[in-house]
């Protein structure tokens, strides 16, 4: 069996994860206290992230998916309700969509930014009963927040932010997960804010909402041992990772700003090529994944592979054409989506990539347009 040789430029690195802290005595302090679940390292996470966001409340949740499907449930969104959302995503918030048993209705997005289309999500409001919204703010990109949150309110739909890509993304002053009724957020260990392992965190100004997230995530109990909610599970946020997760806010801001730096490298010296590139490398944009769009995805992958750099494709398949949903109903014509899902192809972007290792990708990206593609 032959084994590949690993990439020279990876996708992500366990040096960016840790944002080169040193975590042990971190992790044998959670230990060694002998609280490992809802204790008051995740209440003072659950402050400090509210806090950065800009809202009321931070619950904890054991992942991004388990926050979207109990933000729906938490705005009794179920059989027979429809939920507007993208199908360029990956299928995340159509995961929790069809888990709490609701119908996923497909909005097709924007041709530069690949998010929520404003005007596509107008005319599904206009033509048909609509009971929530997932914005999802793809690749770090923040979506048209002011004209999304002022359509759903005009139409008295609750919307829910997918900010699991877009941790520390801000126009005008206002975060991700700060628009909306409810904002969902997930901390794998590649996201923004990552942890050593799964967690996730809801976010809104609803003091009630807030209190009904609480009781979902923890059986819907309304106090130890006594259910009061039905669809309640558990989904908590443990001490390890919200310890981890607390020291690594403060330097967020500052991952972030590395990230749009090398967004910035890339858009700089690939300009000029048949290619069409992230909109922004502003603050509304915390360059999560740095994803191109080319013809030549397949070739370009094959070539990049062949100079050592990692590369992927989020995400190859739209939702509507995933297994599950086939003949389920009438496809959408969603033709930017799917468009994007044959044209996609991330380059590495995260914080510590070396200047030679930026220069490597820039290299063999212009190496191959140049040769004649």
């Amino acid at each position: 069996m032959t084994v590949s040789p690993a990439p020279t430029v990876p996708l992500f690195t366990a040096e960016a994860a840790s944002f080169g802290l040193d975590l042990a005595p971190l992790l044998q302090g959670v230990v060694d206290s002998g609280r490992y679940i809802l204790g008051p390292r995740v209440q003072a996470f659950e402050a400090a992230f509210a806090a950065y966001v800009g809202v009321a409340h931070g619950i904890g949740v054991a992942n991004g998916t388990d926050a979207l499907e109990l933000a729906l449930r938490a705005l009794d969104i179920g059989p027979g309700r429809r939920v507007v959302t993208v199908a360029n995503a990956g299928f995340y918030g159509s995961t929790a969509i069809c888990a709490v048993g609701a119908t996923p209705v497909y909005v097709d997005v924007d041709e530069v930014s690949l998010t929520l289309s404003p005007a596509g999500l107008a005319e599904a409001l206009a033509g048909q009963a609509v009971d929530a919204v997932i914005v999802t703010h793809l690749y770090g990109q923040l979506a048209d927040m002011a004209a999304i949150a002022d359509l759903c309110s005009v139409a008295g739909v609750p919307l829910i932010e997918d900010g699991a890509q877009a941790h520390g993304a801000r126009r005008d002053g206002r975060a991700a997960g700060a628009w909306g009724r409810i904002g969902a957020f997930s901390f794998y260990p590649t996201k923004n804010l990552g942890a050593l392992g799964d967690g996730g965190a809801l976010v809104t100004n609803d003091a009630a909402l807030a209190d009904r997230l609480r009781s979902l995530r923890q059986y819907g109990w309304c106090a130890k041992y006594e259910v009061a909610l039905a669809g309640g599970r558990n989904s908590r946020l443990d001490e390890l990772q919200a310890a981890v997760l607390s020291a690594k806010l403060p330097l967020l801001d500052a991952a972030n700003t590395q990230r749009r730096a090398v967004a910035a490298r890339y858009h700089a010296a690939l300009a000029d090529l048949p290619l069409r590139l992230p909109p922004s490398t502003g603050e509304d944009f915390v360059a999560h994944l740095y994803v191109l769009r080319t013809p030549y995805r397949a070739a370009l992958q094959a070539h990049l592979a062949a100079a050592g750099i990692a590369c992927e494709v989020h995400y190859p398949v739209a939702d509507h054409r995933q297994p599950l949903l086939a003949g389920s109903a009438a496809a959408p014509i969603l033709p930017v989506s799917e468009a994007a899902c044959t044209q996609v192809l991330t380059l590495p972007c995260f914080p510590g990539l070396r200047d030679q290792q930026i220069e490597q990708v820039i290299a063999a990206v212009r190496d191959f347009h140049e040769g004649g593609a």
